[in-house]
Order: structure tokens, then sequence, then C-alpha cells
């Protein structure tokens, strides 16, 4: 059996968007959330970022906030229901790139992993399309199976890698030898980890991490997906022509 791992984070990476829009936008349209919240909470947050005047992390935290208030007092299964549409209607709203590399770490015999900071109903059904090994999302506390609003996210740098390592130790992963994929900050621990960093569409912030640790900057590889193409780019030379290829 391989000891190669290939750790992929979703939202960004693998997914298009976040995951916790699109289950917010279902759980706008199964009326567990009034159209007034969208309007009065969340619309405004949603155009500065589309207009990219505003931070795009600050609308997902918006519906964050909103997505624990919501579900606090719901039974398990009422999620857990929801979660499988969405995931019906949206997972094959991925990135080419990482479906493809999936694939290709499927055919090599390694062993793939998501840790994702949206809800684990939601990872666990996008996580099961894809065929991957395990899986690690945002828990979301039940007592009984009622949702009681608190969360033991999955979004952050720190508990992403408590949950690499969670998953070297279950599979004896060899990191050196495995592979990871991150487009924020919140991957940067799990990207420095192994062997193989692939930052996926990086944002500013993961880029200016990068750039600052000087053994990273070796081995992590630069991907961009724009429409139908795939660039590959040098972290040393953004913007140098010939660090481009496809």
């Amino acid at each position: 059996m391989s000891n190669v791992g290939a750790f992929f984070d979703i939202d960004g990476t693998l997914y298009r968007e976040g995951m916790i829009t699109a289950i917010f936008k279902k759980l706008i349209t199964s009326e567990y959330i009034g159209q007034e919240v969208w309007y009065k909470e969340v619309k405004d947050k949603y155009q500065r970022w589309e207009k990219r005047v505003g931070n795009y992390d600050d609308y997902l935290l918006k519906i964050a906030e909103i997505y624990v208030e919501t579900i606090k007092g719901l039974h398990r299964t009422q999620i857990e229901f929801i979660a499988k549409k969405v995931i019906e209607q949206n997972g094959d709203k991925v990135y080419q790139f990482t479906r493809d590399r999936i694939k290709w770490h499927k055919d090599q015999g390694h062993k793939v992993f998501t840790i994702s900071g949206s809800p684990i109903e939601l990872v666990r059904e996008m996580s099961q399309k894809y065929g991957v090994t395990d899986y690690i999302g945002s828990e979301y506390t039940t007592v009984n199976d009622i949702y009681t609003g608190e969360v033991n996210p999955m979004w952050d740098s720190k508990n992403k890698k408590v949950a690499l390592m969670k998953l070297v130790d279950t599979y004896n992963i060899d990191l050196s030898k495995s592979y990871a994929y991150g487009d924020t900050a919140g991957d940067f621990n799990m990207l420095k980890s192994v062997g193989n960093p692939v930052a996926m569409n990086a944002t500013k912030e993961l880029l200016h991490l990068l750039r600052k640790d000087k053994e990273l900057i070796k081995t992590v590889k630069m991907v961009v997906e724009r429409k139908d193409m795939v660039y590959h780019l040098r972290l040393d030379c953004l913007g140098c022509k010939e660090d481009i290829s496809f």
C-alpha cells in the first residue's frame, strides 16, 4: 500500500467557490432563512466583493455566522438532506486541474484526503462524490442530533495542520513524498508540511506568506486556472513572460 498522501482543500481549490454559499442559498429557497436576511445582512458584502472593493472572506464569514444561528435547533438529518441536494446540483462545479489531479493521485495508488472549512455535511457529500480516502471538515456540535449553535472550525491554518497530522498518523503517510493543494492563508501550514506543495489560485495573503518562507518558496508550485486554461507559474518570477507555461 502506498504511503503517499494528497491533501486537498475544497473551497476555491477543488470547488470553484465556497460550498457554504451554496448551502446558504439552498436554506433561503427552503425558507429556513428569510429573503430579508440576504438584503439586510449579506447583499452589501457580496456586492462589495463582486466589485472587487471588498473582502471575500468578510462575505463568507457573515454567511458562516448566519448559518450557525440558522441551524441551531434543527435536526442533523435536515442539514444532511439539504447538503446532499446541494452537492447533487453543484458538485460538478470544480476546477479541471484539481479534478484531474485527484484522478491522477488515485491512479498512482496514493491516498487522497480533503480538509475543508466547510460544514462536515457538505464535505462528506463532496468527498464521497470524488471517492477520496478520508475527509475532515468543520464540525457543528449536536446534542441528541440537534445542533447547539457551537462549531469546531476547520478553516484556519492551525486546525488544518492538526487535521493533517491526524490523517498522517491514521494512514501512516510519508509527508516528504506527499502533496497538498490549497488557495488561502488557511492552507499555509498544510502546504508547508509536505514535500510537494501546490498553491492553486492563491490569494494575495497566501502569496505573501509563501514568499516570506525561504524553504517553501523553493518547492511550492503555482497554478492558476482561468476559463479553459491552466497556467503554471514560477513564484520567484511572477509577471515575467518566461514564467508562464500551459
